[in-house]
């Protein structure tokens, strides 16, 4: 069973979802592969404390801030995409990386295969897709749309 709530964001509304111990997923509502992880069968529970904390992290996320923590995550997909999502955890806040560096790092041959997974990421924000860019920085595919994409990365680079 996995339960969700919501959370308002000055770029979107955000839909939260948990398998009680951990964040399942992380979607600006309406985005690309919305709630592709959660189970069929869930429930509303804003007052679980994981929600509470994501709630936390979010606030600092978007006053401008790097948090100094992370909620527990239970990534659901592939190996191959919980390695690539492993990798964007390790990006820092303010920086960028692109798909080719990402795929050199992971020994994988397609910056291809790189960008199906980050486009995949079910938990946006604190897995953080949006700081993959093309190359030479050009701003390519974000499942929030590149108006969201730009705007994260911008409101990182000037804190």
């Amino acid at each position: 069973m996995d339960y969700t709530t919501h959370y308002s964001s000055p770029i979107g509304d955000i839909t939260m979802a948990s398998d009680g111990n951990a964040l399942v997923g992380l979607w600006f509502d309406g985005q690309k592969f919305f709630a592709d992880t959660l189970a069929i069968e869930h429930e509303e529970r804003p007052d679980l404390p994981l929600f509470a904390e994501t709630r936390r992290w979010l606030d600092i996320f978007f006053s401008g801030k790097a948090p100094d923590f992370t909620p527990p995550l239970a990534m659901r997909g592939s190996d191959f995409r919980k390695r690539v999502w492993q990798t964007l955890l390790e990006i820092p806040f303010g920086q960028k990386m692109t798909y080719g560096d990402i795929a050199l790092r992971l020994g994988c041959r397609s910056a291809q295969a790189i960008g199906g997974a980050v486009g995949h990421n079910s938990i946006s924000l604190i897995i953080p897709c949006h700081r993959v860019v093309g190359t030479g920085g050009s701003l390519t595919g974000y499942a929030g749309g590149i108006d969201k994409k730009a705007w994260l990365l911008e409101m990182e680079k000037h804190n």
